[in-house]
């Protein structure tokens, strides 16, 4: 069997998974005036899950997700349209991420390393998974 051939038959159910790390932005959410006004960074994680066996083949970018687009997306989603909690941000980037028909699910993590908390912390994060009905 060629590795064409492995290609179209697969090896088992489950999807391929493409992460971008660390996509970072400004963006004013938050449930203080100060956030809304001043902004913060805020960092983003995500894994989606898709069938890379087209691009594989075709070698083009037309048959997978252009990540490239999808982090602009992302990154406006983060610096437009405050909201006060990171779980509806959270959501906003699933909903981006299931736009494309070939994303069967995703997995996004919203990182607000300069919450405002009066304790040493290093991060908060929030994880959602989101996938197709």
């Amino acid at each position: 069997m060629t590795t064409d051939d492995h290609l179209r038959v697969g090896v088992c159910g489950r999807s391929d998974r493409l992460c971008v790390l660390g996509i970072e932005a400004v963006g004013h959410h938050g449930v203080f005036d100060f956030e809304r006004r001043d902004g913060q960074v805020f960092k983003v994680d995500l894994s989606l899950g898709i069938d890379t066996r087209p691009a594989a083949l075709s070698d083009d970018l037309q048959d997978t997700v252009d990540y490239g687009s999808l982090v602009t997306a992302v990154t406006l989603a983060i610096e437009h349209d405050p909201v006060d909690l990171i779980e509806k941000l959270a959501q906003r980037i699933a909903d981006i991420c299931l736009a494309d028909p070939r994303v069967e699910w995703t997995e996004v993590t919203v990182h607000k390393p300069d919450a405002p908390i009066e304790a040493t912390f290093s991060d908060v994060a929030l994880t959602i998974h989101r996938s197709r009905p």
